[in-house]
């Protein structure tokens, strides 16, 4: 009467463990999802960024120069030295794109102070219509220069700011790596004692060559900072799935360990996750 008594309940709280597993099954495979969708809507963005940047570029590239009016040759033989000088001082201002602010800003007043002289003894004794001409010309050198200038800052500002929006990307990655889930041990998808036994050879990692001469082995805990040798690529398990283990969240590797096997932090050598006696 006993045993027909227990045998139900038994069945019962079975089924209850079965249904509470599979729901942690579906919200782990949500929050996977999640992820994925997460990362791919910022590698749009950050493409979309790189499309923009590039048809700027571009749109600067083909922007039609403007028609100057003609002048007599003693005004057109200094503006040709003006528009030689403005060549050099853009190359210059290229190459000096990633140093000092404050240094380029003088050269470029050094500049404008240079071909306005230059400008002013090229029509020093000329007709006043010459000279007022000679004026123009000057005043539209020095908005090309203007334009120019201002169209670099602004790059430099949308390069600064990808950058950063990049790092601030690799930055919550590296959070969601931090936020390891070791409850994946109850998912029977990655039961990896049962799968040993089947697949002995698998298992058979072979000698292990320490990366640090006269190291011997220690048994490592969650938390410990290893050293780079330790998770070299030599070190990692390329196909965790292989194992019947979980995959690696972006900036962390599975890595052998003389006989166990580690999940270690890539930017700075913590342990997350650690199986003991994996490998024969």
């Amino acid at each position: 009467m006993s045993a027909t008594v227990l045998t139900p309940v038994a069945a019962e709280a079975q089924n209850s463990r079965a249904e509470r597993a599979q729901q942690r099954y579906e919200r782990l495979g949500e929050r996977n999802q999640a992820r994925v969708e997460q990362r791919q809507q910022r590698e749009a963005v950050r493409e979309q960024r790189q499309a923009v940047r590039q048809e700027r570029q571009s749109v600067r590239q083909e922007r039609p120069q403007r028609i100057e009016a003609p002048a007599p040759a003693p005004v057109q033989s200094a503006q040709g030295v003006e528009q030689r000088s403005a060549g050099n001082w853009r190359s210059g201002d290229r190459q000096r794109s990633g140093g000092d602010r404050n240094s380029g800003r003088e050269a470029y007043r050094q500049r404008v102070q240079e071909t306005r002289e230059a400008s002013q003894r090229s029509a020093e004794g000329l007709d006043p219509r010459y000279q007022r001409q000679a004026v123009r010309n000057q005043q539209r050198y020095e908005e090309r220069l203007r334009d120019q200038r201002r169209d670099d800052r602004r790059d430099r500002r949308d390069d600064r700011r990808d950058w950063r929006g990049d790092r601030r990307d690799d930055r919550q990655d590296y959070r969601q790596a931090r936020r390891w889930d070791r409850q994946w041990r109850n998912d029977r998808r990655y039961d990896w004692q049962n799968y040993r036994y089947a697949h002995r050879d698998l298992y058979r990692g072979g000698r292990y060559y320490s990366p640090y001469r006269n190291h011997s082995y220690s048994r490592l805990s969650i938390g410990f900072v290893l050293g780079s040798g330790f998770y070299g690529d030599q070190y990692w398990l390329n196909d965790p799935w292989q194992y019947r283990l979980p995959a690696a969240y972006p900036g962390t590797r599975w890595v052998r360990y003389y006989d166990d096997v580690l999940l270690v932090d890539t930017y700075t050598g913590e342990v997350i996750d650690v199986i003991y006696d994996f490998f024969w």
